[in-house]
């Protein structure tokens, strides 16, 4: 991924918490191109690839890349959700639903554990191949595949059936919705919580607006 500049202005807590949660729901909008399309956003893409693997970041910003705009499609698909004008009822639907899985994910110790040991090999691999390398995508959706989607729980992706099993589609799926529970787990270190969504949803659309004056 590109290097971008940090940005300017420190986050508080409610900016980070707002950015944590447009990463997840860029997460489930690249899961809905994908099932939908076969393609999706690149710089998004790239985006929660890094945020994935980046298990020991120096900062908050350095997750995304350093600049916002790395989240800009789930700033916009977020502040879409948060202002009820939402055409996209399945982004929807999967955003919220990492965040369940995020919170079944956080009483499982075993889990956890597993995931931060996979995820350091998984490491290696992107630091030999590149982050994105299909090598790396294959290992990401396996580790999807045999930790959060053990759960009773289960994310149930809809789209165009034969994209969804085409080649690497299933890896590359999973793999977002990795990504998307990452995000969510982020969001809770900052002090999201899920019933304040409901109250919140002024405050979230004014912290995301505000991020784009700077």
């Amino acid at each position: 991924m590109n290097p971008t500049p940090i940005q300017s202005a420190p986050l508080d807590s409610n900016g980070r918490q707002a950015l944590a949660l447009a990463g997840v729901f860029q997460a489930a909008s690249v899961v809905d191109q994908l099932a939908r399309t076969g393609q999706c956003n690149e710089r998004a893409w790239n985006t929660l690839i890094h945020a994935t693997l980046d298990t020991d970041p120096p900062s908050f910003e350095s997750i995304y890349g350093g600049h916002h705009n790395n989240l800009r499609l789930g700033i916009d698909t977020l502040l879409a959700v948060m202002s009820r004008q939402s055409a996209q009822p399945a982004v929807m639907r999967y955003g919220f639903s990492m965040v369940l899985l995020m919170q079944k994910l956080r009483k499982d110790s075993a889990m956890m554990e597993t995931l931060g040991q996979r995820l350091g090999r998984v490491q290696g691999q992107a630091e030999h191949f590149g982050e994105t390398h299909e090598n790396v995508i294959a290992s990401l959706g396996e580790l999807y595949q045999e930790t959060l989607s053990t759960f009773r729980y289960r994310i149930v992706v809809q789209g165009e059936p034969s994209l969804l099993q085409s080649r690497m589609m299933p890896e590359r799926i999973r793999t977002a919705l990795l990504a998307g529970v990452r995000f969510a787990l982020l969001w809770h270190q900052q002090g999201g919580r899920r019933w304040r969504l409901i109250f919140q949803r002024s405050a979230i659309r004014r912290t995301l607006r505000q991020l784009d004056a700077h």
